[in-house]
């Protein structure tokens, strides 16, 4: 294959997941103006907000990354079988999104305190993590499953697939699932 055909099909591939994107990221924005009443409740909310966003990206591109490896070099078949490379990728990942929610938390927490900025309580921050990322940690994971192994199984090259795929699961369910642990901590609190 030329490199003018290699690039031809690369975009012919990546294009349509693009727009996707697209459409996601401008959902995510959608829902992320419905939360600016939150902020008020939750000081420090939006803080967490693109830190939050951009390691869904961090740890679930790494995931779909060593997916894409796998699957080019036939170390992984795109089923949903147990296969201990996938489990040891899924399970790594899933305890960094979860960990890494946290730490978002209690950063959050510590460095508006350092500043003198009002702050919600430590709990707050760090429970409206927790939730959203054990959420979004979920569907990232099987949907990234999903469409990555439908993707190779149709002949599209899932390294192509896989940062708009990551971005914009991560944008839409991270959103939604944000604004589903602060109501969730709202009653709760």
């Amino acid at each position: 294959m030329s490199a003018r055909e290699e690039f031809w099909s690369i975009y012919r591939e990546a294009l349509p997941i693009l727009l996707v994107a697209l459409g996601g990221g401008l959902f995510a924005g959608i829902v992320l103006e419905g939360m600016v009443g939150s902020v008020e409740r939750f000081p420090g909310l939006f803080v967490m907000i693109p830190v939050f966003l951009a390691t869904r990206g961090n740890v679930y591109g790494a995931l779909g990354g060593r997916i894409s490896s796998g699957l080019h070099q036939g170390l992984i078949e795109p089923t949903f079988e147990r296969d201990e490379r996938l489990v040891n990728a899924v399970a790594a990942s899933f305890i960094n999104g979860i960990g890494i929610s946290v730490v978002i938390g209690v950063l959050t927490w510590l460095a508006l305190l350092i500043l003198g900025w009002e702050v919600a309580a430590l709990y707050e921050l760090v429970a409206i993590m927790l939730i959203a990322g054990v959420l979004t940690s979920v569907v990232l994971i099987f949907g990234l499953l999903a469409l990555i192994f439908a993707g190779f199984e149709s002949g599209y090259d899932p390294d192509n697939l896989v940062g708009p795929i990551v971005t914009t699961l991560g944008d839409i369910f991270g959103m939604l699932f944000m604004l589903f642990a602060i109501g969730l901590v709202e009653v709760l609190a």
